[in-house]
């Protein structure tokens, strides 16, 4: 990929945009409340110069798509989407790369995440780090959740409720459970 560029693409979620550059994807946008928020939320992320896209490169295109069918049920591995991660804080690294080990299905807290990359007593950090994912899906940051079984937080919009709805697209948890209360 020797240029950047972004684009927006359909799920079962909603629209999404995806923006890439000569390292790899830069940042993914969830789905705003209607397709132009999205744009604009996306849009402010990115370095000047990005341009919408209605032709990806190849790299990009494969992503969209694994994407859209990990958000319809379909479990896929998104270790080979290559991120842009040379801008982030070094912790933030750490975090979501053990993040993208956890697989779809499968929960770990956020205490459990920071022992994984051995920083044991760093929830909190964790969770903060996790708030400001700019990869959200493919750094998997819905499948984190409280120590108390509680779902935790999550930036996107929906919050949430977003968040348990990519649990239960990933079979996470079971679509008879119910929402925290006050959700």
């Amino acid at each position: 990929m020797a240029e950047q560029g972004y684009a927006l693409f359909e799920t079962s979620i909603g629209r999404c945009g995806i923006a890439w550059n000569e390292r790899g994807v830069a940042c993914l946008q969830l789905p705003e409340r209607d397709a132009a928020a999205t744009e604009a939320r996306l849009v402010k992320r990115l370095a000047r110069g990005a341009e919408l896209d209605t032709q990806p490169p190849a790299a990009i295109s494969e992503a969209m798509t694994a994407l859209r069918e990990l958000l319809e049920g379909t479990p896929h591995d998104l270790h080979a989407i290559q991120l842009d991660m040379h801008d982030l804080p070094e912790f933030a690294r750490r975090v979501y790369r053990a993040a993208r080990l956890i697989l779809p299905g499968t929960t770990l807290t956020y205490g459990e995440l920071a022992k994984r990359i051995g920083a044991p007593g760093a929830a909190r950090a964790v969770g903060h780090a996790l708030g400001q994912n700019p990869f959200a899906i493919i750094v998997p940051c819905h499948r984190v959740l409280a120590a108390n079984g509680g779902i935790g937080g999550f930036s996107a919009h929906g919050s949430v409720r977003t968040k348990w709805r990519m649990l239960e697209i990933e079979r996470a948890i079971t679509t008879g459970e119910q929402l925290p209360l006050g959700l």
